[in-house]
């Protein structure tokens, strides 16, 4: 057995080498070398499993710093200006409003990385290719102090914090566009989704670049994100995208101060490790900012390791300690844990340990950090930047538990902060947290516009202008509205030839932008395939197995398809980035975007909210929609809701047609609506996968198609009770059938009316009832149900594939009682008919509820109600689906 000293000997010798190799040779060598050691050890049965980790100190060395430019004392004092008035505005507002909210922490922690940004890096738009900056959502006070300082905002814009309503206006608590049009790009505040809308936007500027829409530049996309919300599934769930796409103009900067809402991040473990770990896994450049300038002659002496196994070893709950712990408790708790490490530090006075600072807050160190980002070529960076969560709020909010809720600061505090920022104010004015800003001529005003003049302007800031599309020729519809003739078609096939028409039309066939996950053959997609290629940034490499067959799958750099994979998140948010293109490049794009419309609001409700808020335009499909149309399927994929989720964004046009001519009139409608007139709105349309012939259209309908609801079939019969029945799309069929037997079978006068659109009848509706009642001097007006059913009499009865609630929220408009026929209840695996009978949909119940409403107003006897029940063979004690018990188990 050799001795210790020996492997001292020998690990010093394999050392030397190394070395000698870095000093004479290129990393690429490095690299290869190490490669090779661990391929022999591995072929000899000695695994070496890499940890995913460099050293717990920063990926750039001292010696490879470049000197920091400008001004940094110039730059300090201004940040310092932009610090007070972040945290004044938040404050002034708690104390004028209780309750109103804000937060100061995460921009305190924040400013240094976002200053060095504003002042070297982000690239406006006024002469070149703006940068695309995702905020953290938690720090809009400090972006809003400093556009004060740029004299975009003014006093009394930051005194109206969280106060929109006030008559002359205010500020909203966070990023949103849809409130600050001209200002506010991407809305970042629910957690998680800046970063996966600022992956696929980066690979989207790649696809416009890539299909010669977009110029080739070197405009990046920058996400500041924080540590907690990295725990979001959507934050690191695509970042393989990034990588695997090559996508070097993205740049994600994870404020690492160690702290969410209720305690540490890892109290017992390291983030910026395990952050690292992740990233560096999937192919990201990983640069490290954890350590200030403070620390760097302590590291250049740790030669024995012991500084490192230290830092290594401590726990970021640990650390979060000692932010709030004096110099005498780091000096023994940290330096402590060796004798090396406290002659390392014994010169060190006790204030000087305290004050020993993170990476994030040193200028120079991120100046570096975001200057080897932005030079990178090939892959995403991520800058992991070590900071401190409420960083000068003194001894109440700086690094503890409760700063992210921090709103408020008593007198003492607001001195601590003007005296440690250098605010030049006295301790009355102070007392009362004014706004300040220095003289337009002053040298800090002069400097920070300067340098947003040579950047290219100010951000964040959003292109208002309207670059509208030629629309395609009438005449591309026509067929649609001819009908099938003698085939039967499915709705979702109707899409798709559309669709197709749309990308060949040489007004905008190069602007739409089909998206769909791993669903295409579902959908009949596969026949664009070859067509119009399946967008890849980089070239297919390999032979697809189907490459003999007329519809192989071709991916191509120029291809038009954005086919995401198994990832809903990552559709809509290739969704929002082509749907938003006409702000973010002045390029008009028209995404459509295809799914199973179970997937769709209720997986990822938040991006379509968020969707909403960036003002997107585009189509959204929901294929295989209702609750009895996918045969089979069963629980998981039955989509009875979609439409009652779809009620609650204010911007979405939602639709369930079932027939071919519908659905032009509605496609056709929103194209020009979204992309002629420029509306800020979206549209939801489900489709079908049952296959029946398409009617030919009737004349006149266009607008009840629109407007939500049109009579199909008037009754030719003179005499007999009056009944209306209202199908939507799957059901539709059922309700007009149903309509026949009334007819045929008992006599009854029976109208069939196609509802296009439950949302759009109640938003007419509400706005109706609204008027009405704010102008009870003026003459009432109708609502559209009220127009279409005006004078009409008999019984109302509404049928659809989705839950009853959705026309039950429209119920009070129509005549008398609206009965009600859903899909109420999870879903089962079975074919059409037993699925439409089972939840009681089918036109044999259509047809026995109106019977037995007609029954129930004293319409019908009682001899006529039992007969026509054994002649439906309805069965009363049949399961109701709504009823859990009922179910096998």
């Amino acid at each position: 057995m050799r001795n210790k000293d020996y492997y001292e000997i020998e690990n010093r010798e394999w050392l030397e080498s190394l070395d000698y190799v870095i000093q004479n040779d290129d990393p690429k060598r490095v690299r290869e070398l190490l490669s090779l050691l661990q391929y022999k050890a591995h072929k000899a049965g000695i695994v070496y499993r890499c940890p995913g980790n460099t050293p717990y100190i920063n990926s750039i060395p001292p010696d490879k710093e470049s000197p920091y430019p400008g001004s940094p004392e110039l730059e300090r004092r201004i940040k310092s200006l932009i610090r007070w008035n972040a945290m004044a505005m938040v404050v002034r507002a708690n104390l004028e409003s209780e309750g109103i909210g804000g937060h100061i922490s995460t921009f305190a922690s924040a400013a240094t990385l976002l200053e060095v940004g504003f002042n070297h890096f982000f690239h406006g738009g006024d002469t070149g290719v703006a940068d695309m900056v995702f905020f953290q959502g938690h720090a809009s006070p400090g972006i809003y102090a400093r556009s004060f300082l740029e004299g975009r905002l003014t006093e009394r814009d930051l005194l109206n914090f969280r106060q929109e309503l006030r008559k002359d206006g205010g500020l909203p608590s966070y990023p949103h566009p849809r409130l600050m049009p001209g200002y506010w790009q991407f809305p970042t505040v629910s957690m998680g989704l800046g970063p996966i809308m600022a992956i696929y936007q980066a690979r989207f500027n790649k696809y416009l670049e890539d299909r010669g829409l977009k110029e080739i530049t070197n405009q990046k996309i920058w996400a500041f994100v924080g540590d907690g919300e990295m725990d979001e599934p959507e934050s690191l769930g695509a970042i393989t995208v990034a990588s695997r796409e090559k996508l070097d103009n993205l740049i994600f900067v994870v404020n690492c101060n160690l702290q969410r809402l209720d305690g540490p991040v890892r109290g017992t473990g390291k983030i910026i490790q395990e952050l690292e770990a992740a990233f560096m896994g999937a192919g990201w450049k990983v640069i490290k900012v954890i350590w200030g300038r403070d620390w760097d002659p302590l590291i250049a002496k740790d030669e024995s390791g012991e500084l490192l196994k230290a830092m290594e070893q401590t726990p970021d709950g640990q650390f979060q300690k000692y932010v709030v712990s004096t110099g005498e408790f780091i000096r023994k708790d940290f330096f402590g844990k060796s004798e090396t490490l406290l002659k390392m530090v014994e010169n060190y006075s006790d204030d000087q340990l305290r004050r020993l600072n993170r990476g994030g807050h040193d200028p120079r160190k991120i100046y570096n950090a975001f200057a080897e980002a932005v030079n990178h070529k090939e892959e995403p960076v991520v800058i992991l930047a070590q900071t401190i969560k409420g960083y000068g709020l003194g001894e109440t909010g700086e690094g503890r538990n409760i700063t992210h809720q921090q709103k408020k600061l008593n007198e003492n505090e607001l001195l601590v902060f003007r005296s440690r920022f250098g605010i030049p104010l006295s301790d009355e004015d102070a007392k009362k947290a004014p706004f300040f800003k220095p003289a337009n001529d002053s040298e800090e005003i002069r400097y920070l516009k300067k340098r947003r003049e040579e950047l290219g302007g100010f951000l964040p800031k959003r292109n208002m202008e309207l670059k509208p599309v030629t629309l395609p020729e009438d005449s591309l519809y026509n067929e649609f509205f001819e009908g099938s003739g003698d085939r039967d078609l499915a709705t979702t096939m109707s899409m798709v030839q559309l669709m197709s028409k749309l990308m060949t039309d040489t007004n905008i066939g190069k602007h739409v932008v089909p998206i769909v996950p791993d669903e295409s053959r579902t959908f009949g997609m596969d026949a664009l395939f070859r067509r119009f290629g399946i967008y890849s940034h980089i070239e297919q490499n390999y032979e697809p197995v189907d490459r003999e067959s007329l519809l192989y799958y071709k991916e191509a750099t120029d291809g038009a398809i954005l086919e995401e994979g198994i990832t809903e998140a990552g559709c809509m948010s290739s969704f929002i980035a082509a749907g938003t293109s006409y702000s973010n490049h002045k390029i008009t794009m028209i995404p459509i975007f295809l799914f199973y419309s179970m997937f769709g609001f209720q997986r990822v409700g938040d991006l379509i909210w968020a969707a909403a808020d960036a003002r997107t335009r585009g189509f959204l499909i929901g294929g295989t929609s209702g609750r009895t149309t996918l045969a089979g399927e069963g629980l998981q994929h039955q989509d009875g809701h979609s439409h009652l989720l779809a009620m609650s964004v204010p911007s979405l046009r939602a639709y369930d047609p079932a027939y071919a001519y519908e659905l032009a009139v509605i496609v056709k409608d929103g194209m020009k609506r979204m992309f002629s007139d420029g509306e800020d709105i979206m549209y939801y349309i489900t489709v079908l996968n049952e296959k029946y012939r398409m009617p030919k259209m009737p004349e006149g309908v266009e607008e009840g198609i629109l407007r939500g609801m049109y009579r199909i079939i008037k009754s030719k019969r003179k005499d007999g009770h009056k009944v209306h029945l209202f199908g939507s799309g799957a059901i539709l069929n059922e309700a007009i059938m149903a309509a026949g037997m009334l007819e045929e079978n008992y006599g009854i006068c029976a109208d069939a009316w196609s509802i296009t659109s439950y949302k759009e009848l109640y938003d007419n509706s509400i706005d109706v009832e609204r008027w009405n009642r704010l102008n009870p001097e003026k003459e009432a007006r109708k609502t559209y149900i009220e127009e279409c059913l005006g004078g009409e009499e008999g019984l109302c009865l509404a049928a659809s594939d989705y839950v009853k609630a959705i026309p039950m929220t429209v119920c009070q408009w129509f005549p008398g009682t609206l009965n009600v026929l859903g899909t109420d209840g999870f879903g089962r695996s079975d074919n059409r008919k037993a699925l439409r009978d089972y939840f009681e949909v089918d036109a044999k119940h259509i047809t026995y509820a109106a019977l037995t409403g007609l029954y129930i107003e004293g319409k019908l006897d009682n001899k006529t109600i039992v007969k026509a029940k054994k002649d439906l063979k309805i069965n009363s004690n049949k399961p109701d689906p709504r009823n859990l018990k009922t179910l096998k188990s």
